[in-house]
């Protein structure tokens, strides 16, 4: 018999006759062509009564990228939102790159969605707790409005992925330019003077400190200073050197001093003889006094505390009193030119290292009665 039923495909409703058959033979009739993943209600070998509605729904194939993770899905739904709700996407909170209105076509429909994430934001050593739908660490950025530039340090990178709980931490790096000024100091210079007797000095220029400019990139974290580097550096103020003139014009001869004059022979006592007529003939020797001994091994040289110099000379110098290895400091008892001249060293030689055991002995007797063993580092060898 004629039967009348309800067709619904997919949405759009129409009316078809059947003479017996089932439901497969109807929508085979109407042109009705099913994949295997398509739905029918009711199945497809359910015999046609009359008045009977029969739906089919088409099967759509969704790929949604979840947080950067792409799957496949099929669904009968119409729309995103049909869709999410019959595959049980959870999708409160989340941003979505398709409205969920949008209809689902027979050729399918590719979507992406960023889901709410708990995270913890430190900002400048600032620590809070957020809560973002980016993707990677530059789209949470952006959406919790946290600006930051090119020389700012962001962990775990820019482009990271976001998982939940995860710390995203951005360190604010500042630089800037600082100078600073610093003291350059003079030299000695010693010019040999003819005009000035030998062991003489005179100071003609006093020296005076230079300066020099330094640039420098300081580098602040987070608002405290890390660390500055020197980028250049400029002499604002040439120093001037000190001019010490050294004699170098012979002392004169000094006169001998006068021989000691002779004692007085001692008297000579006579003896007691008795008296005679006539005067017994008497002989004499006059005799002299030995002469003074000399107090020093030599003229002008004091020799004295020599054991003790030669104690300090051997931690000084290892004992070699004619040393010179350019460091400034000459002989076995290490003078500086300043203090060698000073105590009247130019008296045996321009240098300690050219004088000799003896006369470097007495220049260093004359500073030790002056200021002691203050000069000498290893005066704890004496």
């Amino acid at each position: 018999m004629d039967k009348s039923v309800a067709l619904d495909v997919d949405g759009q409703q129409s009316s078809a006759h059947a003479f017996g058959g089932t439901v497969a033979d109807v929508l085979d009739k109407q042109g009705v062509d099913l994949g295997k993943r398509d739905q029918v209600t009711p199945s497809l070998d359910t015999p046609v009564a009359d008045g009977q509605e029969i739906v089919v729904r088409y099967a759509r194939q969704l790929t949604i990228t979840v947080d950067g993770e792409k799957k496949t899905y099929w669904t009968t739904a119409s729309t995103v939102g049909e869709a999410m709700d019959q595959l049980g996407l959870r999708g409160e909170g989340a941003i979505l790159s398709a409205s969920r209105s949008k209809s689902v076509g027979r050729d399918g429909l590719a979507f992406s969605m960023a889901t709410q994430k708990d995270v913890t934001l430190v900002v400048g050593g600032k620590k809070s707790s957020e809560t973002t739908t980016g993707q990677n660490v530059s789209q949470a950025l952006r959406g919790l409005e946290v600006r930051v530039d090119k020389d700012d340090k962001i962990a775990p990178g820019k482009w990271a992925e976001v998982k939940d709980g995860m710390t995203i931490r951005v360190d604010e790096i500042d630089r800037k330019t600082s100078t600073r000024v610093r003291s350059l100091p003079f030299e000695t210079v010693v010019k040999q003077d003819a005009s000035l007797t030998v062991g003489t000095t005179k100071v003609q220029r006093d020296g005076s400190a230079g300066a020099r400019t330094d640039r420098y990139v300081v580098t602040y974290k987070n608002g405290k200073k890390a660390f500055s580097k020197r980028t250049g550096s400029t002499v604002t103020t040439e120093p001037v050197s000190r001019v010490v003139l050294q004699g170098t014009k012979p002392k004169p001869t000094p006169k001998p001093a006068p021989a000691p004059k002779p004692a007085p022979a001692p008297a000579k006592q006579e003896s007691q003889a008795p008296k005679t007529t006539s005067t017994p003939k008497t002989t004499s020797t006059p005799t002299t006094a030995p002469a003074p001994k000399p107090t020093s091994s030599g003229a002008g040289l004091n020799t004295s505390n020599a054991a003790m110099w030669d104690r300090i000379a051997q931690c000084e110098s290892t004992g070699n009193w004619s040393i010179n290895t350019g460091n400034g400091y000459y002989g076995g008892l290490q003078f500086n030119t300043q203090t060698w001249l000073g105590a009247g060293g130019g008296d045996f030689a321009p240098r300690a290292d050219l004088a000799s055991r003896a006369e470097q002995i007495t220049v260093a007797n004359r500073v030790y009665a002056d200021r002691g063993l203050q000069p000498w580092g290893c005066a704890h060898a004496a």
